[in-house]
């Protein structure tokens, strides 16, 4: 994925002024831009850098599977809820669900 959100004043400035949105898992923050861009915030609430790094795969491969209308272009940052069990199925539902509720599917 070639559209990373990397620097931490793009982060700070989705936080500051973007709008958020919320499912049972996941909480969306985002912000309309020039381009499009998508961030993941997991803290170290989630556990260890294994369990931290395996949620950011998990949440990279559901956001893949989303096809999102290419007119319009948004910086988006996504932070998992701090829950016992992290599963795919249950991210892309919710994602699903969030990208619905804010018109970009």
């Amino acid at each position: 994925m070639d559209n990373r959100l990397k620097k931490e004043k793009d982060f700070e400035k989705v936080f500051k002024k973007g709008q958020r949105a919320f499912s049972d898992t996941v909480t969306l923050y985002y912000l309309p831009a020039d381009d499009f861009k998508v961030g993941f915030a997991v803290s170290k609430k989630h556990g260890k850098s294994v369990k931290r790094n395996r949620i950011k795969r998990l949440l990279r491969e559901s956001f893949r599977s989303f096809k999102l209308k290419d007119t319009q272009n948004f910086f988006f940052v996504i932070i998992p809820k701090v829950k016992e069990e992290y599963r795919l199925d249950l991210f892309k539902r919710d994602m699903n669900y969030i990208f619905r509720k804010i018109k970009v599917l």
